[in-house]
């Protein structure tokens, strides 16, 4: 890894944040909300790893591009993310979709959700742009980022993942020379180019983009003025410079964040329930893959004033008690066990219940003998007493959503339908 300039390049940059995104892998949990604003890890939101890398990466500029079903996700981040000031040259700007430069246009596409707040940017006066999408889960510092962007003189730099070759057919897929210059990007090939020198990897675009200002914006207008473009980065900014100019791909393993109990550079993208639910449960583990402890890069966050979590009774089958769990504030766990499972604010847990491999979202009451097994519970559902999940595949896939591997997603309407 390159050392750090004397004079971070961060402080002359600002972070653009796509959060936009549907999110429609993820079934209900987006009935509600968009995709980055789905909770994760015990008390954060998806979007809250990509703002905490910006901010612990020295940027002070930030815009957040929302659209869809945008209210929770606004409301976190007037919440959580309202300490920037002004008189610091510090801002954080949230900014819907909001006709600004058409009154039929919303966000077309990802650029065009950059597009429309050109005049936005240009006030501020940065010298460089960080497009950054707001729904993976990582960390990683953008200043070794923005260090290559300038010393190899790219016209974009973009942010990729090294990964199995053949699991890289669902991703934009960089290909990169032996200088790591790009000569082509695909979107989800079916046979992959690899790395040079890896044959069985594949470099797999991670949403992350790096340009001078200045670059992006001429881009951006040029691109805005093409009647046949979809306004995406993906499918046509990025092509256009790596046909036209000089595209550089930066390795994830050189700017990733890692504690010295983090072995290996860790991404997801958590848009399916299964892979939601996986992170979430991987969280349980003695060492996890990721670090959520690490005070020298923390996951920043709306932090709620709650009281301690609270177990109660000690009596046999009736005794309040978690092992390899993750327990939130506000929790009582009354008489029930919970094993492997990750608990977010608020949650009752009541007596004789058993929890195991339970991911169980903000403000959820657990009736008396609930049994619980391989779910993800969404937002302030009350789960009825003596319900069972987990045991009959086959009437869990009746009453709820649930995955080939047997995750169940569990919401209020799914249990209001209930013939108990």
């Amino acid at each position: 890894m390159v050392e750090k300039r004397i004079q971070p390049l961060a402080r002359d940059a600002m972070a653009y944040v796509l959060a936009g995104g549907r999110g429609s892998r993820l079934k209900e949990l987006t009935d509600r909300r968009a995709k980055p604003a789905v909770y994760f890890g015990g008390k954060a939101r998806i979007i809250d790893f990509a703002l905490s890398n910006a901010l612990n990466s020295g940027i002070r500029r930030i815009g957040v591009a929302t659209q869809y079903k945008a209210h929770s996700l606004i409301r976190h981040m007037q919440r959580g993310w309202n300490f920037f000031r002004p008189e610091r040259n510090e801002s954080f700007d949230i900014l819907p979709a909001s006709q600004r430069v058409s009154e039929t246009q919303w966000y077309e596409g990802t650029a065009d959700a950059v597009y429309q707040n050109i005049d936005i940017i240009q006030d501020y006066g940065v010298e460089y742009m960080v497009i950054l999408a707001g729904d993976h889960v990582y960390k990683m510092d953008y200043e070794y980022m923005l260090q290559q962007h300038v010393d190899s003189g790219a016209d974009v730099t973009i942010g990729c993942l090294e990964v199995p070759r053949m699991e890289a057919t669902g991703f934009g897929v960089v290909h990169v020379d032996e200088t790591d210059r790009i000569i082509d990007f695909v979107e989800k090939p079916a046979d992959p180019p690899s790395i040079p020198g890896k044959p069985d990897s594949s470099f797999a675009s991670m949403g992350i983009y790096v340009f001078h200002t200045k670059f992006l914006i001429d881009a951006l207008r040029r691109d805005a003025a093409d009647p046949n473009s979809s306004k995406d980065f993906g499918k046509d900014i990025i092509p256009y410079i790596v046909k036209n100019g000089k595209a550089v791909a930066h390795r994830f393993a050189q700017s990733c964040v890692r504690s010295d109990f983090e072995n290996e550079p860790y991404w997801r993208d958590v848009g399916t329930i299964e892979a939601y639910w996986q992170a979430n449960i991987d969280l349980t583990a003695i060492v996890p893959d990721l670090d959520i402890y690490d005070k020298s890069w923390p996951i920043w966050t709306y932090a709620e004033i709650t009281p301690p979590a609270k177990f109660v009774h000690d009596d046999e089958n009736r005794r309040g008690s978690a092992t390899s769990s993750v327990v939130a504030g506000d929790c009582i766990i009354s008489g029930a066990s919970l094993n492997k499972s990750l608990l977010f604010t608020g949650v009752r847990a009541n007596s004789y219940s058993k929890l195991e491999g339970a991911v169980v979202l903000p403000s959820v009451k657990i009736g008396r003998r609930a049994q619980l097994k391989n779910v993800v519970i969404d937002h302030g559902v009350v789960i009825p007493e003596g319900l069972v999940v987990g045991e009959d595949p086959v009437l869990d896939a009746k009453r709820f959503r649930r995955t080939d591997s047997g995750i169940c997603l569990i919401t209020q309407p799914m249990i209001d339908k209930l013939d108990l």
